[in-house]
């Protein structure tokens, strides 16, 4: 029976080659679900699937799926057999500030990847864990969504708009058996990232993440920190007067 101890059910993890989506994938698997992948790179998906599948007993799924394309349109639920009992969003694009302050394009896609993509696919899934009456959604924000600093506002700003859509579909569910997860990691060390200078306080790796996702999962969370600090280093930020921190560069 999904949800119990012995038979978890079955998990969806959306962008499951980035490494952040495979460390979740793999943490879950340990956990005893069964794994639905999705990502939009078909080969590299198939290869995290027979990776995946060689490392748990349990059932993995590969679904190809390009986010921006389908996320108005919720026919792609119907492929996932069965539908999930968790899903977790790992979707998001970090893009370069100073191409999305000049590009349009550029801005308009690190805003959809960050938002409106991801919400729109969670919003229709949380339609179906509702008609269904159980589920969990967890979804993979940032604490850059926080307060609009100029190294990254556009970036944040969407980050900004899914964190309130989680919390607002949270409230919404919270009498239908739904639960909504929102994880707020700082910056991540990643393949993305590699080279760049990263204070290593501040950064978590991406096997941590995924713990902060199962263990929220597990105890119904609300919002998680991944790491600790950045509720405080938030907590400080958010209330720095509008003056001073203006004139902030970072």
């Amino acid at each position: 029976m999904p949800g119990t101890t012995a038979d978890p059910g079955t998990a969806l993890v959306l962008g499951a080659t980035s490494d952040i989506g495979r460390a979740i994938a793999r943490a879950l698997a340990q956990e005893g679900w069964h794994i639905q992948l999705a990502a939009r790179d078909g080969e590299r998906l198939q290869q995290e699937a027979a990776d995946l599948g060689a490392r748990s007993a349990g059932l993995v799924q590969a679904h190809v799926f390009e986010a921006l394309g389908l996320a108005a349109d919720d026919r792609w639920l119907t492929a996932l057999a069965p539908l999930p009992d968790l899903a977790v969003c790992v979707i998001g694009l970090v893009g370069d500030q100073e191409q999305s302050e000049h590009n349009p394009d550029a801005a308009t896609l690190v805003m959809r990847s960050n938002y409106e993509a991801p919400a729109l696919l969670l919003g229709a899934l949380a339609a179906r864990f509702a008609e269904r009456g159980h589920g969990v959604i967890v979804g993979v924000s940032s604490v850059a969504g926080e307060r609009g600093r100029a190294a990254n506002y556009v970036y944040g700003s969407a980050k900004a708009g899914f964190t309130a859509f989680l919390s607002g579909l949270r409230a919404r569910l919270s009498r239908t058996g739904v639960h909504i997860v929102t994880v707020k990691p700082g910056p991540v060390r990643t393949r993305k990232n590699d080279g760049m200078v990263l204070h290593g306080a501040l950064t978590a790796m991406p096997e941590a993440v995924a713990k902060a996702v199962v263990r929220a999962v597990r105890k119904r969370r609300n919002v998680v920190y991944v790491l600790p600090i950045w509720r405080l280093i938030m907590l400080t930020i958010r209330h720095l007067p509008e003056p001073l921190f203006k004139h902030l560069r970072f």
